[in-house]
């Protein structure tokens, strides 16, 4: 151990092979309590250091011994700090100070982390990436479920790709006209853990409608065909196991999958950072849907505060997302904290280097940006 004082904090260094150490730092006669506080600091950091350049062969012995368990989500808190730092979105970060971490484990998919926010409520996280704060989730969950459903004359039937929180579910419950939800997560573990830890959002799986299919959701897709009015996907992002869900043979399965005249609504990713995943997968399923539209929505503990929404349409005329096609009723529109017909429309309306971007020119076609709205991931 070296022990600095004042400001400095005991620092412990692990057991290491001295023949990595140099022999001039071995063989040091000054007694340690003579050495003044810089010596100390500077002898930490000629060790540390020294060790970090020779580490290699030290890591291989470790790994030897261990196998490689994956991200764990408690290395990501720092100094009462969680920080998420992912690949899609480099050079940036976001953090949440914590308050107390409520549970750490890993599922047979993923980490998952939950831990109460000083300012954000609960949270929980998924490979190290927020997916739900206690403070802001509703921005998301309404508009994943609400512009899809509104978009549709008359859902009686609906199918959820993931969203094992139970939010959409949540949503959904909120339209009279659906008489079957089915959901389809593939990790049991959020649904455990959300119903332990976010009951606000699980109250979802509780709605009498609501059928749960631990499985992937598009090998059930490929067992109920024509079936669905509206499906939405509530996926992470398209890294690991959710990056299937960001591909065209995904999106051909959806369009089988539904019924003449069906929506689906899928996470999309965010103007800010992802423009070239969301241009040439909307280019590439407009081969195939009807109508391709793009949304999106605010919210804070996304990155950039920012989430859209990828919107297509299977038949059934000329009619698109952009208007909503029912009004929402009293007690609709008194449950919603985010959702209304205006902001719907609104969520269409994408600032001028994301509609060239993703459409092309001033939009058109099969794939069409809408000419008022704006929304959220």
């Amino acid at each position: 151990y070296i022990l600095l004082s004042g400001r400095y904090k005991i620092h412990r260094i692990e057991p290491i092979r001295l023949s990595l150490i140099p022999h001039s730092i071995i063989h040091h006669h000054t007694p340690l309590h003579s050495m003044k506080l810089e010596s100390f600091a500077f002898l930490f950091f000629v060790v540390t250091n020294f060790l970090q350049d020779n580490n290699n062969s030290v890591n291989a012995m470790a790994q030897q011994q261990q196998p490689a368990q994956g991200l764990n989500g408690m290395d990501l808190i720092i100094d009462g700090w969680f920080h998420e730092r992912g690949e899609l979105w480099p050079g940036q970060a976001m953090s949440l100070q914590v308050k107390k971490v409520l549970h750490h484990g890993r599922s047979n998919f993923q980490d998952i982390l939950v831990f109460e926010s000083t300012n954000h409520g609960t949270v929980l996280v998924l490979d190290g990436v927020i997916q739900v704060t206690e403070r802001d989730e509703f921005s998301y969950q309404e508009m994943l479920a609400h512009i899809p459903l509104f978009s549709h004359p008359n859902p009686t039937k609906v199918l959820v790709i993931g969203g094992g929180d139970g939010g959409i579910l949540r949503e959904i419950a909120k339209h009279p006209s659906v008489q079957e939800i089915v959901i389809c997560e593939i990790d049991k573990g959020v649904i455990d853990i959300s119903k332990r830890f976010l009951p606000t959002l699980a109250m979802g799986f509780e709605d009498e409608r609501v059928t749960v299919h631990i499985m992937d959701g598009a090998k059930f897709m490929e067992e109920h065909l024509d079936s669905f009015d509206v499906i939405i996907t509530d996926s992470s992002d398209p890294i690991g196991p959710a990056s299937v869900l960001f591909e065209t043979p995904f999106y051909n399965a959806m369009h089988k999958s539904l019924r003449d005249g069906g929506v689906v609504c899928t996470q999309g990713e965010c103007i800010w950072l992802h423009l070239d995943l969301i241009a040439p997968l909307i280019a590439s399923i407009s081969q195939t849907y009807r109508l391709v539209e793009y949304a999106v929505t605010t919210i804070p503990t996304y990155p950039s505060g920012q989430i859209g929404f990828i919107i297509a349409r299977k038949g059934g005329g000329d009619g698109s997302s952009k208007i909503p096609a029912r009004k929402l009723t009293v007690e609709q529109e008194e449950g919603m904290q985010y959702y209304s017909a205006e902001v719907h429309e609104a969520a269409f309306v994408l600032p001028a280097f994301a509609k060239r971007a993703i459409f092309g020119g001033s939009g058109g076609g099969k794939a069409d940006c809408a000419a008022g709205s704006k929304g959220k991931k």
